[in-house]
């Protein structure tokens, strides 16, 4: 196996829409490189992308266990754990990754979202 290779094909099937093909390359690279944080973000954003929700969270978890200033990790679990409807926990990840990162957008858009959610506004 060339995990290289595969990783590389993974990021071009993830890029041209299609994170179901990019999770079947991922999941024996993560197997075999736990420890990569590239690559286990990669097949989170996979598995987020293809509704995979729980395996998404798991390997957020991971990689903000093993780097909690991983502030994009942090908002990537936010939005998994907004689209699981679990808005407190969302919550704390988003406010995390914007405070970290408080020029992103993204970041501050999807904590006013969840902000709202949680308000009941």
């Amino acid at each position: 196996m060339d995990l290289l290779a595969d990783y590389r094909r993974a990021t071009m099937f993830f890029e041209t829409g299609d994170p179901t093909e990019a999770v079947r390359l991922l999941e024996p690279i993560v197997e075999a490189e736990p420890n990569n944080a590239a690559v286990r973000q990669l097949l989170a954003r996979a598995y987020f992308q293809s509704a995979q929700l729980n395996r998404a969270e798991e390997h957020l978890r991971e990689l903000v266990d093993r780097d909690p200033s991983d502030h994009y990790a942090h908002h990537v679990l936010g939005r998994t754990l907004e689209r699981l409807n679990r808005y407190p926990d969302a919550l704390r990840h988003l406010r995390i990754a914007a405070a970290m990162h408080s020029g992103n957008d993204d970041y501050r858009t999807a904590l006013r979202r969840v902000e709202t959610r949680v308000s009941g506004r």
